[in-house]
């Protein structure tokens, strides 16, 4: 294949002398859905093909979304999710996934699939996690109002004391891991939005090696977001709260080499 990430996937993983069946890493991308049809022509096509997997986990749509999906993409997996919520959902996709590697993509096209290659390329080079920064000097986003600004960063500050860590960004949607991680991240502890805040938190304090990547987030192409900022908001001040009274997680086992990383 001449696609330059998957030529880079297969030169990272392969020796100059074969020393026996080694495998590229699969990637598997995982997109949340509740009546998002009108979206999924500007995500879907857009995903990069060297991507092994799509799966859609959707919330009960009433507008077409999976058969649009089916028509896009005919090699999706489609599941239904078992209960309500973002959270809800991702956890079933993980599930679902038979991928090495795991990439969370939002469906109202406000993020840029084509920036999946550098996620791969962090956890390639030795990240335990991937996540996008919309605050990073490269990052950028045009679908957050100034009191959600405001709200992010007086979360922040809350990890950055009681959990450590120098993270830019807590509650966006774009984010990659390596599956081997995934018992680190207990995902099954958040069903809603703040799903983003737990994954992020748990990879603190499980010890693994956390990157960040400058990511830029768009308006949403159509339709009204499903985001309650405030509801939503004291789910993540909850979610902050209770992990950081927690019992704290097992270290995780250090598979790969960090030597060019910050957490």
């Amino acid at each position: 294949m001449s696609d330059p990430v998957h030529s880079a996937l297969r030169r990272s993983v392969r020796p100059a002398k074969p020393l026996g069946a080694i495998s590229v890493p699969r990637v598997s991308v995982i997109v949340p859905t509740v009546n998002e049809a009108k979206n999924l022509p500007h995500v879907l096509p857009r995903i990069p093909g060297w991507v092994d997997e799509v799966i859609l986990v959707d919330g009960n749509s009433a507008d077409g979304t999976i058969d649009v999906a089916l028509g896009l993409m005919p090699g999706i997996v489609v599941i239904e999710q078992p209960r309500l919520g973002k959270g809800a959902a991702l956890a079933a996709g993980f599930a679902a996934a038979r991928g090495d590697i795991l990439i969370t993509l939002d469906a109202d096209g406000s993020a840029d699939p084509a920036e999946m290659a550098g996620f791969v390329g962090a956890l390639l080079a030795g990240a335990d996690f991937v996540k996008g920064s919309r605050f990073l000097q490269g990052g950028d986003t045009r679908d957050m109002e100034w009191y959600r600004r405001i709200g992010n960063w007086g979360l922040l500050q809350l990890v950055r004391l009681r959990f450590g860590g120098r993270f830019s960004d807590l509650c966006y949607g774009y984010n990659a891991f390596w599956r081997d991680v995934l018992p680190h991240l207990r995902v099954e502890g958040a069903t809603g939005f703040e799903i983003e805040t737990h994954m992020n938190i748990r990879a603190l304090q499980a010890g693994l090696a956390v990157a960040e990547l400058p990511s830029r987030e768009y308006p949403r192409v159509h339709g009204v977001s499903n985001l309650r900022t405030f509801p939503d908001g004291w789910r993540v001040l909850k979610t902050i709260a209770r992990l950081g009274l927690a019992r704290p997680a097992p270290v995780a086992v250090r598979l790969r080499n960090r030597s060019s990383l910050t957490g």
